[in-house]
């Protein structure tokens, strides 16, 4: 059997922590900020757990991490 790919657009937008858990980035905090309370932009930073029902599907895009 040939290596399996690595989706690349899932690489750059998930990690596997150490635990094992995947770990995501907050979506909303691009572009338009100005509209967007200070409150509202300071509990997108960070990084958040994938919700366990999306988790299988993304540990298959990522076969290696």
């Amino acid at each position: 059997m040939p290596k399996m790919k690595t989706k690349s657009g899932a690489a750059k937008r998930f990690r596997v922590r150490g635990s094992g858990s995947i770990k995501r980035s907050h979506a909303y905090l691009r572009h338009i900020l100005t509209k967007k309370s200070t409150k509202r932009k300071r509990n997108l930073r960070g990084m958040e757990t994938v919700n366990a029902s999306d988790a299988g599907h993304i540990r298959a895009m990522m076969p290696y991490a």
